[in-house]
Formats: C-alpha cells, structure tokens, sequence
C-alpha cells in the first residue's frame, strides 16, 4: 500500500532509508539475474532442438522486460513504486514456476515462456535506480542511484554460487537453481514494506502535464543519454549472455563459467561505491565517455585469446564499462524531466534501453553458435559487434559535449 500522493520533495535522509531497502531489494532479489543468466543459454542449449537457438529464453527475458517497462512505469507513476516492485517480484515468481515446470517436462516452448515472465522481474529491477533518486536532492542523487547499484555487488557473489549448490541438486539439471529463485522473490518482495516515495500528485484537470515522448526525444541531452545508456547495457548484454557458452566451448567446465560470471557482476557493481562521488567531481558525460572505453578495452582482451584468465580479464572489464556508462547515462537523465514527466520518460527511456539489449540478446546466441566455425570464431565475431554500437554512442557523447549541453 503506497502512501499518500504529495508533492515531489527532497529529503536526502528519507533517500537514505530508501537507498537501504533498494540496496537490500538489489541484493536478494537481484541475484536471480545473475542465476538466470549463468544457466538459462546453457539450459537452452540442452533442450533446443537448434544451437543457434541456445540463448532464446535470455532474449525472451529480455523481450519480457522491454514489454513490461511502459505498463509498470504508468503502474508506479498511479499507485506508487511499491506497487510495481512487488509485481516485478510475482512475475519473477511465475517466471521460476513456469521455467521450473518446463525442464521436468523437457519443453523449450515452455522454458522460454518463463523466461519472458522473469523478464517482468528485471523491469522492475531497472527502476531500482530511478527510486532511489526520487526523494534525493541533486547532490545526493548520483551517489543514491550508485549506492543502490552497489547493492547488486551481494547478488554477484550470492547468485552464481547458488548456482554452484543448485544446478544438479536434482535429477533434472537445474531445476534446483529455478526453485531458489522462486524462494528468492517469495521472500524478497517484502522488503519494500519499508520503501517510503511518495506518489507523484496526480496532474490538475488543464494543468501542463509536461512534454509528449516525442517531445522529449527531441531533447538532444536526453536523446544521447538514452543512447548511451543503451549501447552501454546492450554490449554488455551481447558479450555476458554468450559468455558461458564460450567458456564452456573452450574446454572449461560450468564451474568456471559461473565464476567467471560471478567476476563479471562483481565489476558491474563493485565500482558504484565510488561511481556516485567520480560523477560529482568529473561530471557524468565524462563518466560516460570513460565507461565506452572501457567497454571498448574489454572486447580488446577478448579478442586477444580465449585463455581461461582472458576470459576473466575481458568480463571485469565488461562490467566495469557498464557501470560507468550506465550509471552515467542514467544521472544525465535524471536531471532532464519534471515530476509529471517522470513515468513517461522512464518508461520510454526503458523501452529504448532494453529494446536494444533484446537485438543484442537475440543477436549473440546466433553470433555465438551460428556465425562461427568453431566456439573461438563465435566468440571472437560476438566481441567485434560491439564496434559500431561503441563508435555510435561515443560520437553523440562528443557531439552533445561540443554544444556544450551535457547537463
């Protein structure tokens, strides 16, 4: 039940108990990606009648979160951020039962059905970040938003290793890993008991209820920062989901894929302790501009050897690239629309977000098994894609910095 709609106000130390509970809700809850994630391609790849198809149900969850972005955006912006959080949870719920389900029953229609319910889940993930810069004033928000990034540094090491203990507890593979992801959303959703937003106050009949999502695109600031945002989080999505299948095809065993996985999230997440206090003192454009290159230095190590220890080296820097261009990307846009902007233009910027990370997802299972004569080519085909995206988003970064309107 969410609380009474007043007016948007800034209360950095109502932030910070909210920043807790989406930093509690990033780490329980959010370790269900990183489990989804290590195994949903490799169980694919047993249950797909095509390997090009391996990677479908990650793209599904993806797809599922591109679908759900919009309507849980209009759901908070109505009833409050509780209400869409604990939906996310509940499709995260039935998206575990389903996918569950399905490997007793060998059915890869069935599997990624589930995957497309889990992508509910990593919707409302997704607003986690936003949440946290509701009630902080400027000069707390960046350091709200990364805080609460931070909280997916628990998940990195308690998804993967669950995992480890989970994947063949049954006779049917993985079927133990679904199950603790049921527990994990059945147990994670009321954490947001404590989470205390106010809904934004419903708009007066005539009053100006701020620019269309035309409109808003138009936007040159905000424009770049949604594409940066996007190629930031679809590269990372393209190399992470074909990772453990390349691990795997290269010699390695599962054990090592998932903790080169659990490197990777830890990257993604263990930089948000400084990412907040980097942005305040260089700015968030420049942030940004660092994140690509990072991005661009992790396909370069990629593409250097498929040495079990490259492997590492290419997915920490992976993540770290994502959160400085993530986190960059999404403080630019924090600042750029009103309070009666908030749901159209997070919902939309979402849409945009994970629209893109769905062709990258999509993309790299093909990319990976399809386009290459061996695991190595694949590998090395899937790392290459990343070029022109990069190229994209570091043109309009330098482009929007030139016209001096990177705020």
């Amino acid at each position: 039940m969410s609380l009474a709609s007043s007016p948007p106000a800034f209360d950095d130390r109502l932030a910070r108990r909210n920043v807790w509970v989406l930093v509690a809700a990033q780490a329980i809850l959010g370790a269900q990606m990183p489990m989804i994630f290590t195994i949903a391609g490799l169980a694919g790849q047993s249950l797909a009648s095509n390997p090009c198809w391996a990677t479908l149900p990650i793209s599904a969850t993806v797809i599922g979160s591109m679908l759900s972005a919009t309507p849980l955006s209009a759901l908070m912006q109505r009833h409050g951020r509780r209400a869409g959080f604990v939906a996310g949870s509940v499709g995260g719920m039935v998206g575990a039962a389903i996918g569950a389900w399905a490997l007793t029953i060998a059915s890869f229609p069935l599997f990624v059905l589930g995957a497309l319910f889990t992508g509910i889940y990593m919707s409302a993930q997704g607003f986690y970040r936003f949440a946290a810069a509701d009630t902080a004033s400027e000069a707390f928000r960046p350091k709200a938003i990364s805080w609460v990034m931070a909280g997916g540094l628990l998940s990195a090491i308690l998804g993967p290793q669950l995992v480890k203990v989970t994947a063949d507890a049954f006779v049917y593979p993985f079927l133990g890993t679904y199950l603790a992801v049921i527990g994990l959303n059945a147990a994670g959703m009321f954490l947001f008991a404590g989470l205390k937003i106010p809904r934004p106050v419903p708009p007066a009949p005539g009053a100006d209820t701020g620019r269309s999502r035309l409109e808003l695109l138009k936007s040159p600031a905000i424009a770049v920062a949604v594409i940066c945002a996007t190629v930031s989080y679809a590269l990372m999505n393209l190399v992470m989901t074909s990772s453990p299948l390349a691990v795997v095809g290269c010699g390695f065993d599962k054990g090592d894929a998932a903790d080169v996985v659990t490197a990777h999230v830890l990257a993604m997440y263990a930089p948000s302790f400084v990412t907040g206090h980097i942005i305040a003192r260089l700015g968030a454009d420049k942030v940004v501009a660092i994140g690509l290159a990072i991005l661009a230095a992790s396909g370069a190590v990629a593409l250097s050897g498929v040495q079990l220890e490259q492997f590492f080296l290419a997915l920490i820097l992976l993540g770290v690239g994502w959160n400085f261009g993530f986190i960059g990307a999404t403080t630019m846009l924090a600042r750029l629309y009103t309070p009666a902007e908030r749901g159209r233009m997070q919902g939309l910027n979402d849409l945009i977000v994970f629209g893109g990370v769905t062709m990258a997802s999509l993309s790299s299972g093909g990319l990976m098994n399809c386009s290459g004569g061996s695991p190595q080519a694949g590998w090395e085909l899937v790392n290459l894609a990343m070029v022109p995206f990069l190229i994209l988003a570091g043109a309009a970064l330098i482009w929007l910095m030139g016209r001096g309107k990177a705020a």
